[in-house]
């Protein structure tokens, strides 16, 4: 029994995640992970219209490690103004994507921890709403519906059904119309020609 119960524990500990805080030395990784999960034509979706050039929200740039601390997923989220409310103020928000895990290690659960993670320290960190374009069929399950995105439009071509919002804080997207800006912090220069 003992001889079964190692395997088995082998068996997990090999298949084993943790999630982190991207670092600088994480980039190169990050992009070639995209590169390879989502190809070219990421480049040209209306959310990357919404990145370029931008640094991710302060603290909400994650990543998914095997056991060697090698990247096998990502999730950022930036710092969106979504529309303005009924008095005619911007609304602040975030914008999360891409989460991308690696074809290898599709169906452990790493989306959805990295997905978990994000919502959990955009919370913890006072953020009032979350929007994403994305597949309503998985990001439901996290709490995303179409209805609180209702009235917000993306800068670019976007299917409505799967533009899709989650309030962190009840009512943060009432009576909120327009189109989503990005609002966070600029690239530096430098930090720009290395992302190009």
């Amino acid at each position: 029994m003992a001889t079964v119960l190692d395997s088995v524990r082998a068996f997990f500990a090999h298949a084993a995640f943790t999630i982190d805080r991207e670092n600088a030395g994480d980039v190169v990784a990050r992009e070639r992970l995209l590169d390879r999960v989502m190809g070219e034509g990421r480049f040209r979706k209306s959310s990357e219209k919404i990145r370029r050039g931008r640094v991710a929200a302060e603290g909400l740039a994650l990543v998914a490690r095997d056991a060697d601390g090698h990247v096998i997923g990502t999730v950022r989220l930036w710092n969106v103004e979504a529309g303005v409310d009924s008095d005619g103020n911007a609304v602040p928000a975030l914008l999360l994507g891409p989460l991308a895990v690696d074809c290898a290690h599709e169906g452990k659960g790493i989306g959805g921890a990295l997905m978990r993670a994000a919502i959990t320290e955009a919370l913890g960190r006072g953020h009032g709403a979350v929007l994403l374009v994305g597949d309503p069929e998985y990001y439901e399950r996290f709490g995303f519906f179409a209805d609180k995105a209702q009235h917000l439009v993306m800068p670019g071509p976007f299917e409505r059904r799967r533009f899709l919002a989650l309030e962190l804080k009840d009512g943060w997207l009432d009576g909120v119309a327009g189109m989503l800006v990005a609002s966070g912090r600029r690239l530096a220069g430098a930090e720009m020609r290395k992302a190009a």
